[in-house]
């Protein structure tokens, strides 16, 4: 179990968010299989304060996609402080605050990992969510801005001072973007640092590696993000293994099927057909990883731009699990 504030998890695995991903019907497909607690895609304030059309479907919801987090992009008080007062209470359960995110185009407004080299700073403006949020306060950080400023530990205790409820760390620097080895044992020094929760992020693609994580670092739970792109189904994975030390096998063409078709419905009925299919065409790769064979249908896929024609892609999926059975990869 794992408790953040006053949510509590049988399942100390999570959908980390994800920019482009983690929407309401990707989140719905994942809660599916076991994901106990998601998030919203990563939503900057000023959104919030003027509350556009794509602001509010991004923070849509439904009573299934609960508990949900909602990350916050941000680096001015006030704006988090006029934010707030724009959300609707009862609608989500968590408030996360990105200082993680390594893309330069946010980095260089000084929000995301850019916060990672003013600790006190981030203190401050988690000070200013805690004190007016009435749910639980949390924060992603990484390991460092690069290797020559690993300060994960110090950025947790500013962290923790602030009141926040649990931290999400990934284990790679600013600088690493999402290559390059993860690193358990800045992980484990920021768990030893802190007495809140620690959950973990960074290369949980498959249950052994999640397994790995809480061995190497002794976190608290982990959150999982590419392991999860086109593989819903790794939630299920990681909740046997963790019960067990089974590993499952991949899931059926049939299986993998009705997930791909239930998703598709999911995003037209979100975003209606010509946005639901461009979402989707993403996905539709993510889905068939593995499939040897696959990439003429792949590309015809791409190129579809009705429901009926991606059905008729997904359908097609068949006749290559006659040939090819077995063949499913992580």
């Amino acid at each position: 179990m794992l408790t953040i504030g006053n949510i509590t998890l049988s399942i100390p695995c999570m959908l980390a968010p994800m920019a482009g991903v983690s929407d309401l019907p990707f989140r719905l497909i994942t809660r599916s299989f076991g994901a106990p607690l998601a998030f919203t895609e990563m939503i900057d304030v000023s959104g919030l304060c003027h509350m556009d059309k794509r602001t509010r479907h991004m923070l849509s919801s439904t009573p299934d996609d609960r508990p949900l987090g909602i990350q916050l992009l941000a680096n001015d008080a006030e704006l988090i402080a006029k934010a707030l007062g724009s959300l609707e209470k009862d609608t989500f359960d968590l408030l996360d605050l990105n200082a993680a995110c390594p893309t330069p185009k946010i980095t260089r407004k000084g929000k995301g990992a850019a916060l990672l080299r003013e600790p006190r700073k981030l203190r401050e403006l988690l000070k200013v969510l805690v004190d007016r949020s009435t749910v639980p306060v949390t924060v992603k950080i990484r390991t460092g801005w690069d290797q020559d400023s690993i300060n994960a530990p110090e950025i947790a205790r500013h962290a923790e001072d602030a009141g926040i409820s649990a931290l999400f760390i990934h284990g790679r620097t600013k600088a690493q973007g999402y290559s390059g080895a993860v690193d358990y044992r800045v992980i484990r020094e920021v768990k030893e640092a802190v007495k809140i929760p620690v959950i973990a992020s960074g290369d949980n693609i498959t249950a052994p590696l999640i397994k790995k994580m809480f061995d190497e670092t002794g976190c608290n739970g982990v959150a999982i993000a590419r392991g999860s792109l086109g593989n819903p189904w790794i939630f299920r994975e990681a909740i046997q293994f963790l019960l067990g030390g089974v590993q499952c096998g991949r899931p059926g063409i049939d299986e993998r099927i009705t997930v791909m078709k239930d998703h598709l419905d999911l995003l037209f009925r979100h975003y209606g057909e010509k946005r639901g299919v461009g979402i989707f065409h993403k996905f539709f790769i993510w889905y068939t990883r593995g499939i040897q064979g696959t990439k003429p249908l792949r590309d015809r896929a791409f190129r579809t731009e009705t429901r009926d024609g991606l059905i008729s892609a997904i359908d097609e999926l068949r006749t290559f699990d006659k040939a090819d059975r077995g063949t499913f990869t992580a």
